[in-house]
């Protein structure tokens, strides 16, 4: 590989790990100071996870939220959780996952959208992930009163390392897992009974 080549791998390689969101392509050429094209960026990004396959490395680069983020390889994702889950627990509770998860399965959507779904008010919520930038505003309503309509953001795609909303689970999955938790949670309670063996 030529020097020049190299260094430019080397450049984009240093601030995809030095990020932590996902760093845009427009990022990587203002910061090079190279014009590089979707394709060009592709082969180098490819060229540095072919490296790193052959190294065997525990990582590789994916394309998230219409940029570029160092991720685990699937294989140590559960293990991760386990550092990572704490972390993001403090971070989100669980009444600012259930808002989150309205505002991403029915965005845009507004307040008194996402408080006739959930029952209760949002307010605090949504100030969070404002605040988080997981949210932002998407509009207005053509409705009376012009409420603001929300919708996630690239962060929030980053969070979830969704390369796109059309990644998120489907609703009939999601009901699937939750059963599958469900029946494996009540076979532990069943083995835990000295009265069933």
């Amino acid at each position: 590989m030529q020097t020049h080549a190299l260094h430019l791998q080397q450049q984009i390689e240093a601030l995809i790990f030095a990020s932590e969101e996902a760093v845009t392509p427009q990022t990587l050429r203002q910061i090079t100071g190279v014009e590089l094209d979707y394709t060009q960026l592709q082969h180098i990004v490819a060229a540095l996870n072919a490296a790193y396959h052959e190294t065997g490395r525990t990582f590789q680069i994916h394309c998230i939220a219409g940029g570029y983020r160092f991720l685990s390889k699937p294989e140590y994702h559960d293990m991760l959780k386990q550092l990572l889950a704490p972390k993001i627990r403090r971070k989100l509770s669980h009444s600012i996952l259930e808002v989150l998860a309205v505002i991403a399965y029915h965005q845009p959507v507004t307040r008194g959208e996402i408080q006739k779904i959930r029952g209760v008010s949002p307010d605090y919520a949504l100030d969070r992930l404002l605040e988080l930038g997981f949210i932002e505003v998407h509009g207005r309503a053509d409705s009376p009163g012009k409420a603001l309509q929300y919708g996630t953001t690239c962060d929030f795609l980053d969070l979830f390392h969704l390369a796109s909303l059309k990644e998120l689970p489907k609703l009939r999955e999601i009901k699937e897992i939750f059963q599958e938790q469900e029946e494996e949670q009540e076979y532990v309670t069943q083995s835990d009974d000295p009265s069933t063996v």
